[in-house]
């Protein structure tokens, strides 16, 4: 997945700067981004601050990891059974 060039810092600065008055366009104009990447920045991150966004992200860390795990031994449990079921 393609990283952001702006830390979540910047796009709740960038959110926060259009809650003050700042049109929509002139912001997106200001700091390169499309209309689209902006609304998609306001679903994900409007309403959060700066300590939310760090705890949202190690949040989607972990969940990453569990997925992971869960594949890996959902995997293995399916190798187990494969075996058990085989005539030797």
């Amino acid at each position: 997945m393609k990283r952001s060039r702006f830390s979540e810092e910047q796009i709740i600065a960038i959110l926060k700067q259009q809650e003050s008055g700042v049109a929509t366009a002139d912001v997106c104009r200001e700091h390169g981004i499309s209309s689209a990447t902006f609304y998609k920045w306001k679903a994900k991150f409007g309403g959060l601050e700066v300590l939310d966004a760090g705890k949202l992200k190690a949040l989607e860390d972990e969940n990453a990891n569990l997925k992971k795990l869960l594949a890996e031994q959902m995997l293995d449990y399916a190798m187990l059974k494969d075996v058990a079921l085989r005539k030797w």
